[in-house]
């Protein structure tokens, strides 16, 4: 396996900035996964890498050698498609093989390698099949197990999964994750996806609108999000967010709402030192707590709210309220009937929050710059 770079690496189309430097530091063996929604960059910047896609500007290096310039069959990658892009009339064995073929490699060690490969993929009972006679977790395998037996410097994963229904996702995510463990190879991975980016990362690189906007491992991105995108794009259900004013008196304290939060003394001195009058505070919903409606003026940290709506999924129930203006998604156990228009009190968690810039950016005022 190798490490990979990619220094300043741009792409245009058409006066189109489609991805805009992008610099980025893969070592051997990471599992690096872009992830973003549709159109932001993370397929083109896979294809610059593959060598499908020409840069702009930049530089791509692979183990140390630069690869920029070079042609796909060149560069000592492996590539998995979204479609499984098996030949049909060949059997399983000779599509695993076809590859090995084209480049001469000897009768022998084709059959080594596809066997070996068959047998790390459970698809050894399999080999005399046609992809049409597969289902498609089995024909996934065999894309994957193509790519495999050319024994790559890097594998390359163009949201391989997508086509997969739910509780086959679910099987084949975790066995990609205990494949890469066993092989330790060198892997980046496209998905918009964030269930997918979030268990099958070392790092994750968050990408909107073809920037780049953090990189880090899950709970890192989850937990410390750079912007207002990271914190709404990472995390299901999405984040609650309240436009606040920041009000000095008697302690730092975020007003919104009806609602009055203190500031914690850890916070204080970023917010303060950050000169901004509005900004935004973002909440996960299961950092909000649903408590029963008491009818008396509610203390620092709380709200009165109305249920909106109330879906019960089993461990927990997701539970929409109306703050006045504004709706919070909260995270509720289950156990307890919430009924529309029935009138609640939520606390807000203050040692769990986010608070954003209200300009365009949105870029984190709890993050040390």
């Amino acid at each position: 396996m190798a490490s990979l770079l990619l220094r300043d690496v741009r792409k245009v189309f058409h006066d189109s900035v489609v991805v805009e430097r992008l610099n980025l530091d893969v070592e051997d063996g990471e599992f690096i996964v872009l992830v973003g929604p549709s159109g932001c960059g993370k397929s083109t910047t896979l294809n610059m890498i593959a060598g499908l896609e020409a840069v702009t500007s930049g530089e791509i290096v692979i183990g140390g050698k630069s690869v920029t310039h070079l042609p796909p069959r060149a560069r000592n990658i492996a590539m998995v498609f979204q479609s499984y892009a098996l030949y049909p009339h060949m059997t399983v064995a000779q599509n695993l093989g076809f590859g090995l073929k084209v480049a001469k490699v000897a009768a022998a060690e084709i059959a080594r390698r596809v066997g070996e490969v068959a047998r790390t993929l459970g698809i050894e009972s399999v080999l005399e099949c046609r992809p049409k006679e597969l289902s498609g977790g089995q024909r996934q395998r065999v894309a994957l197990g193509r790519a495999m037996v050319r024994d790559p410097a890097i594998f390359l994963f163009d949201e391989p999964l997508s086509n997969l229904d739910a509780q086959l996702r679910v099987q084949m995510r975790a066995e990609l994750k205990q494949l890469h463990e066993r092989l330790r190879a060198t892997v980046v991975y496209v998905t918009h996806d964030q269930t997918e980016a979030m268990t099958l990362s070392t790092r994750l690189v968050v990408m909107n609108k073809g920037a780049v906007h953090q990189i880090g491992t899950p709970l890192e991105v989850y937990e410390r999000p750079a912007d207002r995108f990271v914190a709404q794009f990472i995390g299901s259900p999405t984040l609650n967010l309240l436009n606040c004013s920041l009000v000095q008196e008697d302690g730092l304290f975020l007003q919104a709402d009806g609602l009055r939060l203190r500031v914690p003394l850890a916070y204080q001195r970023l917010l303060l030192g950050s000169r901004s009058a509005r900004v935004l505070i973002g909440f996960r919903p299961e950092h909000v707590e649903l408590l029963a409606a008491s009818g008396e003026c509610p203390p620092e940290n709380e709200a009165d709210a109305m249920v909106l709506i109330a879906e019960p999924l089993g461990p927990h129930t997701q539970v929409t309220v109306m703050l006045r203006m504004n709706r919070i998604l909260i995270l509720a156990p289950s156990g307890r009937v919430y009924r529309p228009k029935e009138l609640v009190r939520i606390r807000f968690d203050v040692n769990h929050f986010h608070v954003f810039a209200g300009d365009e950016r949105g870029r984190s005022l709890l993050k040390e710059t």
